[in-house]
């Protein structure tokens, strides 16, 4: 089996369970509308931007790293491993500490000086959700460095799966027993509070929990030995990448976090925004799945004579799948926009009035993919400040830009300044990637499936007016073009068998 079948077929197992894991957790968004007013699920909304914030200090860069070092000390892996483990262990508990000390004034601050116990309780239920994670990093990081998709993708699905089935329980179980008089239905309705927000966090929180304790067995193999000196030479590699990937935490939520404290109170445009949003999620899934299969790909292939040329391949493909992706849901948002439903028509209208974005948003989504792929260079040749200074750029273009015309804009001025971040990012990535580790990619070729894809865009959703039938046959019509390009590079991949 060729190396890249090989890299094929580990990132399909990763793509099939991030998919299941996402479409599922996709079907809860037209309940979610349906239950809660787009200003309540602007409190999701909200909470789930910041949680995304602090998730990528409590990691500390530390999977990156782990897989960088996994390759770099081959014959101590174990220090590698217990040394990983021990940092995020350490930002956990200073984070828990800090935030179940100062939960209400957190809580008080988030709603602009207001206090409201519920968000005290929600910033709590978080703290625990982010610290339950952040300890599952590096058991999953191991279980990806062992070429154990498999039984990554089963957790990952559990957790998805007891994740949904408490939502379903919280919001729809225990009204039905209530109302047909069922099993507990007293002790139920004691305590039971009909739309509220809280029951979603409680269902993460459990299923957060129980991943954990899934983990366990493998976080029992690691023993606490701490090597100083790899601990600081670890810390020296992944402080840029943790800064790094805070700024692109803040690319993707601080507009979030922005729509909040800069439009009116009660507005519903946060939670149109969240909404809408999800549809773009299927092109996140992909890019998501490549990353969980290509970065310890990459970092153990590094090595290899041919290494670069087999990261310009990946390139392609990678491009042509995000592309083909990216114009089949624009060409069928008509049908996808039905996921999106409100308690009635007025609710609903009032969503669908953002699907304008999606276009923009899987855009942006697109170049993020291209950066991400590209993000490799400076991980690889150990020059990860590159990386900060990349996002930082983007982080700041992000914050400028979202506080100057959100005011006037609201959520649409986010969608189109996340595009224009992610398409700068990308081009600055690449010209300093190719001074510093230039990797041959074909780039005329990748841009010109890029624009294809957006011109079909852009003739599916402003000039057919979302027509299924038009969209759908300029979608078939752009698939078969690069099934005919690209078929005899495909056939020899198909065959090779180094």
């Amino acid at each position: 089996m060729s190396t890249l079948k090989k890299f094929a077929g580990q990132t399909l197992i990763y793509g099939l369970s991030t998919i299941i894991a996402r479409l599922f957790y996709f079907i809860l968004t037209p309940l979610y509308v349906s239950q809660y007013p787009a200003k309540t699920y602007g409190i999701f909304t909200t909470m789930y931007a910041w949680a995304a914030m602090f998730n990528a200090f409590l990691a500390f860069g530390m999977e990156t790293t782990f897989f960088r070092y996994l390759q770099k000390h081959e014959k101590e892996k174990s220090k590698v491993y217990s040394n990983t483990l021990f940092i995020i262990i350490l930002t956990s508990t200073v984070f828990i500490t800090f935030v179940l000390l100062f939960a209400k004034d957190i809580a008080i601050w988030m709603k602009n000086g207001v206090y409201d116990p519920d968000r005290v309780l929600y910033v709590k239920y978080f703290a625990f959700i982010l610290v339950a994670d952040a300890l599952c990093v590096i058991p999953f990081a191991s279980l990806r460095a062992a070429g154990k998709p498999l039984k990554f993708g089963l957790i990952k699905l559990a957790n998805i799966f007891i994740a949904i089935a408490f939502n379903l329980f919280f919001i729809l179980g225990i009204p039905f027993l209530m109302k047909h008089h069922l099993l507990f239905s007293d002790w139920f309705a004691s305590w039971y509070r009909q739309g509220w927000i809280g029951y979603v966090f409680l269902a993460n929180l459990i299923a957060s929990i129980l991943t954990f304790l899934m983990l366990l067995p493998e976080l029992l193999k690691i023993s606490l030995k701490i090597d100083g000196r790899l601990l600081l030479n670890m810390l020296a590699y992944s402080f840029p990448v943790l800064i790094a990937n805070f700024s692109f935490i803040i690319n993707e939520n601080f507009d979030k976090i922005f729509l909040e404290k800069l439009l009116p109170p009660e507005t519903p445009d946060i939670g149109i925004y969240g909404a809408v949003s999800k549809i773009a999620i299927f092109l996140s899934i992909f890019i998501n799945a490549f990353r969980l299969g290509a970065e310890p790909f990459f970092f153990s292939h590094s090595k290899s004579p041919n290494a670069r040329e087999t990261y310009a391949l990946i390139m392609d493909y990678f491009i042509i799948t995000m592309v083909l992706i990216f114009v089949g849901l624009v060409c069928n948002i008509e049908i996808l926009k039905y996921f999106i439903k409100g308690e009635n028509l007025k609710e609903q209208l009032q969503y669908w009035s953002g699907l304008k974005i999606v276009p923009v948003l899987l855009m942006a989504y697109l170049f993020l993919g291209v950066y991400m792929n590209l993000s490799i260079w400076y991980k690889l040749s150990d020059q990860t400040r590159y990386g900060l200074y990349i996002s930082g750029i983007g982080a700041l273009v992000t914050i400028v830009l979202n506080y100057i015309f959100i005011p006037q804009y609201s959520y649409v001025a986010s969608a189109w300044i996340t595009m224009i971040t992610y398409a700068s990012m990308m081009v600055l990535s690449y010209i300093l990637g190719q001074k510093n580790y230039a990797i041959p990619y074909h780039t005329l070729k990748n841009l010109l499936y890029i624009g294809c894809a957006i011109v079909i865009s852009w003739l599916s959703f402003v000039v057919f007016k979302r027509n299924l039938i038009i969209g759908n046959g300029l979608f078939v019509l752009f698939m078969g073009v690069a099934g005919i390009v690209e078929w005899k590079s495909l056939r020899a991949l198909i065959r090779a068998k180094q």
